[in-house]
């Protein structure tokens, strides 16, 4: 079976989804169990990790998902390492997602800030997975210091633009020894497919299931995104070319 293997732990299902801006806690859920995911990110700032009864927090099955605090909102280095510890001190497993995102417009990453707090997070034995400008740079950087993947975004957070950035994530698949996974801009299940196609390793989908109508089918249209981008993945696209080229021979064509 084609697994995803993060810091050593094997997950069937490539997509990643988040927990928020749903309309009811019915729908997160609805979308959950469409996606098949089994990694769900929930943003520390907007729940009670302590406290099982938290109505968001109640509605996640934690035997059959695997939840990722993230540090959204976390303005530097320290906000987000606080933050991280915060949700260990609660009984959370030590994995985050690492967000550190001060301009409150474009909501784009630090990078330097991102860098620091994940090297403490590291040295502290947490899995981290940082969300980061699509830059093949930090990305190496980032790796060095020891997270468990590199989180590329496509387009700025809620855009629903697409793999804006593919050119970058290119490079950043060609030079990664961890898993990429293309997080936030990724508005339809298409643009999840050209991200699996390019040969990332998972995507991570949040706005575009909880700004629908109907959350559970449109998880259920990524799930199937993931899995056909990644299928040709492995299969290997055919190369693009700049002048047509027949896919049947003409040489005798309507001849004796």
């Amino acid at each position: 079976m084609d697994e995803l293997v993060i810091a050593g732990r094997s997950f069937t299902s490539r997509l990643l989804v988040g927990t928020g801006k749903f309309a009811s806690n019915q729908q997160m859920v609805d979308a959950m169990e469409g996606s098949g995911a089994e990694i769900v990110t929930v943003a520390l700032r907007r729940v009670d990790i302590e406290n099982p009864d938290d109505s968001m927090l109640s509605h996640i099955d934690r035997n059959r998902y695997l939840l990722l605090p993230n540090t959204s909102g976390a303005r530097d280095a320290d906000e987000a390492v606080r933050l991280a510890r915060l949700a260990r001190a609660a009984g959370c497993e030590p994995w985050v997602k690492l967000e550190v995102t001060p301009d409150p417009y474009y909501l784009l990453p630090d990078p330097i800030e991102t860098l620091k707090a994940a090297e403490i997070l590291v040295k502290e034995g947490f899995t981290v997975l940082p969300y980061i400008n699509a830059d093949p740079v930090l990305a190496k950087h980032l790796q060095e210091v020891g997270t468990a993947t590199v989180m590329p975004l496509g387009a700025p957070i809620g855009t629903n633009k697409g793999v804006r950035t593919a050119d970058s994530i290119a490079i950043i698949i060609e030079q990664a020894t961890v898993p990429v996974i293309v997080d936030a801009g990724l508005g339809a299940p298409s643009h999840a497919a050209l991200a699996m196609e390019m040969g990332a390793d998972a995507v991570l989908v949040n706005t575009a299931l909880a700004v629908t109508p109907n959350p559970g089918q449109m998880g259920a249209a990524f799930k199937k995104g993931v899995e056909a981008g990644r299928e040709a993945y492995l299969a290997g696209l055919g190369e693009q070319r700049d002048r047509a080229e027949a896919s049947s021979p003409l040489t005798g064509f309507l001849r004796n």
